[in-house]
C-alpha cells in the first residue's frame, strides 16, 4: 500500500507547498525591511530630519529660503526686477511682523 504524505507528491518528488518556505522567507525579509524602514532608518538626516515626511524639503526642493529662492528666480530670468524688490520688500515685512 503507497501512502501519500505531504513530503512526496505521487511517487517521490516533493509537492507544489514547497513553494510556501521561500514565499514565508521573503515575507519575513519584506517585513523586516519595512519595519526597519518606518522606525530605525527615518531617524537618521537628509530632508525628513526637522519635520513630517510629507512636509517635504522646504520652498526650494532643496531647504532654500525664500529669499533665497527668490533671488534664484530673478537670476534665472523668471521674474522681472520690479517684481522682485516687491516680493522681497513683502517678505521682510512679514519677518519683521505687523507693526
Amino acid at each position: 500500500m503507497n501512502t501519500l504524505t505531504l513530503a512526496y507528491w505521487g511517487h517521490g518528488g516533493p509537492g507544489p507547498w514547497i513553494l510556501l518556505f521561500p514565499l514565508l522567507w521573503a515575507a519575513v525579509v519584506v517585513g523586516g525591511v519595512v519595519l526597519l524602514r518606518r522606525t530605525v532608518w527615518r531617524r537618521g538626516g537628509g530632508p525628513r530630519r526637522g519635520g513630517p515626511p510629507w512636509q517635504g524639503p522646504g520652498p526650494g526642493g532643496n531647504g532654500e529660503s525664500a529669499a533665497a529662492l527668490l533671488a534664484r528666480r530673478f537670476a534665472a530670468g523668471e521674474i522681472d526686477e520690479d517684481e522682485y524688490w516687491l516680493r522681497l520688500s513683502v517678505l521682510k515685512e512679514s519677518r519683521s511682523g505687523p507693526a
